[in-house]
């Protein structure tokens, strides 16, 4: 292709796939994709592409990823078999290279009775997966078919990745980075507000038990009440807190928040019976981190802060584990190419872009922290409206953000 791809052009293509963009989430919205249901919305998106000109392939995942220490581990964990990632290449390895990357699962609709049945009001469209990230699939789709329909052919290798699990904890990402996938850059498509984000927030979530000695309420000075330890426990772990937030001050692309950390109590369960001493206590919750801190370093920050508590029972009478969710923090080089060029073709636009650190984890910091790539998060929506009742994208915003995406890949990869 010999003339530069201006943003005229892709607006010409790119709007010429409105109608049928808007189709294609709907469509997608429809499928109840949550963990272990995806087969419905692996058929579709596969087919598509198909009828796009693009040759997905159906990438397995080998249950034997649950063993790898990076596997994040749930309640509803099951096999593979039948459920894959989807993986598509376009262009050649002599260029530069991009990875794009957006996941198929959703979370439940809860109590959201029309969560899988989409709507579009002539502004915004509405169900799950609108925003988180099925809004996200289609941009890529979209950019992607509209440089086609221009002409362009790839001077390097454009990788389409759609995945399993990013909501659980990015099970389907860690399963193709262990399969050796690779490029010169990933952009995780995200509800970022068509900001460009190269840093993301850590989080690790905790299950803290404390044990007591159980009597009757009558003999209550003569026991020890696992709930009354709990309350100790966490009062200790709020003032870990405040040292965690004071250490995060004012950090590099993050200085535009308050409190980009956090300790957050999520669930306690504790006592079997209203007059008797609780024996037990469960405490369920998470820290979130940004990249100055490990999360090694956070599992010692909060084992030192129950430590400094007085009470010699509960210092020798709790346990902390960490058993599900475990995702880094991760940053790369914000003057990167791709990172400036993605923020540039994004303002290009008409997008009011800027580029800095997202108070979010997502699948970005696997690719950034195992594979060692540059990688940023961009696209449609914002994560206020992800996994909410009433789950929204505004539609003008998806199609801006396909005429970004769509630019930045014709000058990354030309």
């Amino acid at each position: 292709m010999d003339k530069e791809l201006t943003c005229a052009d892709i607006t010409a293509a790119v709007e010429a796939l409105n109608d049928s963009g808007l189709e294609w989430l709907q469509e997608m919205i429809k499928f109840e994709s949550i963990q272990g249901n995806e087969q419905g919305m692996q058929e579709y998106l596969h087919q598509l592409m198909e009828d796009l000109g693009f040759s997905p392939e159906y990438r397995e995942i080998p249950d034997s990823i649950m063993d790898d220490p990076e596997y994040s581990h749930g309640e509803n964990e099951q096999s593979y078999e039948g459920r894959y990632n989807i993986v598509d290449t376009w262009g050649r390895d002599e260029g530069r290279s991009v990875i794009i990357q957006a996941h198929m699962d959703v979370v439940p609709g809860a109590e959201w009775k029309e969560a899988f049945q989409p709507r579009f009001d002539g502004t915004h469209v509405h169900g799950r997966g609108a925003t988180d990230d099925k809004g996200q699939i289609v941009m890529m789709l979209m950019a992607l078919k509209a440089l086609k329909d221009v002409g362009f052919e790839p001077g390097g290798r454009i990788e389409t990745q759609f995945v399993l699990e990013e909501e659980t904890g990015g099970n389907g990402a860690l399963a193709l980075i262990r399969q050796g996938c690779s490029a010169d850059a990933v952009i995780i498509g995200e509800g970022t507000l068509l900001n460009v984000f190269p840093a993301n927030r850590g989080a690790i979530w905790f299950t803290l038990t404390t044990t007591g000695k159980s009597l009757h309420m009558g003999r209550r000075r003569e026991g020890e009440n696992a709930i009354e330890k709990m309350m100790d426990a966490l009062y200790q772990i709020l003032e870990y807190e405040k040292e965690l937030v004071a250490s995060s001050a004012n950090y590099p692309l993050f200085e535009r928040y308050e409190a980009p950390v956090q300790v957050c109590i999520g669930s306690i369960r504790g006592g079997s019976w209203p007059s008797m001493v609780a024996a037990d206590c469960v405490v369920e919750g998470g820290v979130g981190f940004l990249p100055n801190t490990t999360m090694d370093q956070v599992k010692e920050g909060l084992e030192a802060a129950i430590n400094r508590s007085n009470d010699e029972w509960l210092k020798s009478h709790y346990k902390l584990e960490y058993l599900k969710l475990h995702n880094d923090a991760y940053e790369c080089d914000p003057n990167h190419p791709l990172v400036q060029g993605l923020n540039a073709a994004a303002i290009e636009c008409g997008a009011d872009s800027e580029v800095y650190g997202w108070n979010v984890s997502c699948d970005a910091r696997l690719y950034a922290r195992l594979a060692g790539l540059t990688t940023m998060v961009f696209g449609p929506g914002t994560i206020a409206d992800a996994h909410a009742a009433g789950e929204k994208v505004e539609w003008a915003e998806v199609v801006q953000a396909t005429k970004a995406l769509a630019l930045a890949l014709r000058r990354w990869c030309e």
